[in-house]
């Protein structure tokens, strides 16, 4: 019995030391683009480009299977470091006006507290308790909007991000134009 244990233990541990090796010598090498495009990502794993994660985003957009503006919740400033870093045009379509848009609770006076919101969201920028006024935090939002579809009161919507010195961009010459007129 002794010499059964012994013959099995011995032969689990070569196929794990075998199994080691292999991994080590026989891993396809990595990747950097899509390492670095995947470090420009948020990391939510939202889903709200239609795939899974952000690692396979990243994969994707370095193999340039999807555009460079791939990620709604990275916004423009996401969409830029990505073309700079693929060398890839940043190609922005009509519906896209590259701002970056939050959850916010706009109607305090509907909010219940039900934490109906606080619940979906996936990167806990919903701050609150029951049965009182609830909260986004900006920065953590990833425009998923999952807590708007989830608010029963309507209290909820989104709103263009706050302007902060990380995302502040110079107006373009004709907006700065019709803004004066």
């Amino acid at each position: 019995m002794y010499a059964a244990i012994l013959v099995l233990t011995a032969m689990a541990l070569a196929i794990g030391l075998l199994l080691a090796v292999a991994s080590q010598h026989l891993r396809p090498p990595p990747d950097e683009t899509a390492e670095a495009v995947e470090q420009v990502l948020p990391g939510t794993n939202c889903g709200q480009c239609g795939l899974p994660g952000c690692s396979v985003g990243a994969r994707a957009v370095a193999a340039g299977e999807i555009p460079v503006n791939f990620c709604p919740p990275g916004g423009r400033a996401v969409a830029e470091e990505i073309a700079r870093i693929t060398g890839r045009p940043l190609v922005l379509d009509d519906s896209d006006d590259g701002v970056r848009r939050v959850a916010r609770v706009t109607r305090e006076d509907l909010c219940t507290g039900c934490l109906r919101c606080i619940k979906v969201c996936p990167t806990d920028a919903i701050i609150g308790a029951p049965k009182q006024i609830h909260g986004v935090l900006p920065e953590a939002c990833s425009g998923c909007e999952a807590c708007v579809e989830a608010c029963a009161a309507g209290a909820i919507e989104m709103v263009p991000e706050p302007v902060t010195l990380a995302n502040w961009r110079w107006p373009r010459p004709m907006e700065a134009n019709d803004r004066a007129t």
